[in-house]
Order: structure tokens, then sequence, then C-alpha cells
């Protein structure tokens, strides 16, 4: 892409990232108070997170089954609260386990 039609695009992003995290400073002046509105703001980064992860854990491997081992294997274990690592590595071991079976399956 020639660094000229670039610039409108970066100004663009630039602008609108900025306004975004500009305007509630301007306009909210006092403390919020509304508990409504403090678990949404609280709960928002988490949802937000999820939305963007869940999607690319099921077509990282490229085979919707294996993937869906890695993930029921990182559920098990987060649901027997271990650590990141342990989940992590889990996971991973899920879908490669998943790939051999159906590799000797099929």
């Amino acid at each position: 892409m020639d660094f000229t039609a670039f610039l409108p695009y970066l100004a663009t992003m630039a602008a609108v990232t900025y306004l975004i995290r500009a305007i509630p400073l301007v306009l909210i002046k006092k403390k919020i108070e509304n508990k409504y509105i403090l678990s949404f703001l609280y709960y928002m980064p988490y949802a937000v997170l999820t939305v963007m992860t869940v999607p690319a854990v099921f077509f990282a491997t490229g085979n919707i089954i294996t993937a869906t081992a890695g993930v029921a294997v990182a559920l098990v274990l987060a649901f027997f609260k271990q650590g990141l690592l342990t989940v992590a590595l889990g996971a991973s071991a899920g879908v490669f386990i998943a790939q051999m079976v159906i590799t000797y399956i099929v």
C-alpha cells in the first residue's frame, strides 16, 4: 500500500481511538455510583477478551474436532483450578493426542 494512501487510514484510526478514550473523561465529571453501570464496566474487558479469543481458538488448529478436544481439556483443567501454564500445556497435549487419534483412525 502506498504511504500517501495509508495516511488517511492512520489518521482516522488515531482519531477514533483517541475519541473513544477522551469523550468519557470529558463528559463524566463525577464518580459513577450506579451499580449496574459499575458492573457493566467491570465485566466488559472479560467479555471483549472472550469474544476475541474463543473464535480464534476453534480455528487455530485447522480442525474443529481437535480444537474442541483442546478446549475441553483446558476447561476441565481450569475447573480444577490448575495454573495457566498447566492449562495451556494440557490443551496443547489434548490437541496433539486428538490429532494423532484422528490420523491413525483415518
